[in-house]
């Protein structure tokens, strides 16, 4: 158990950021998977721009490497570019 306030404080911290993230990671791999499941060109389009900003946002605040984000990117490109 920890000895200090400060030690304390950021365990509570670390907590809440944690919860945070798997928030926003849980959420974007359903988008993901809504993502690949569509079959309509234009909602895909629209949900990929959406998508492509969530994996942005994860990857901005480290809870997903950014070439783990880009990579996803890249992919979820190439499922939108072959409906026609």
């Amino acid at each position: 158990m920890a000895n200090h306030k400060s030690a304390l404080k950021r365990i509570r911290a670390n907590d809440v950021k944690r919860l945070r993230n798997r928030y926003q990671a849980k959420t974007t791999r359903t988008f993901i998977k809504r993502l690949k499941a569509a079959t309509d060109k234009v909602e895909a389009m629209e949900l990929y721009k959406k998508v492509s900003s969530m994996l942005d946002k994860l990857a901005k605040k480290n809870v997903i490497h950014k070439n783990n984000a880009n990579n996803k990117k890249s992919r979820l490109a190439k499922v939108v570019s072959a409906l026609g």
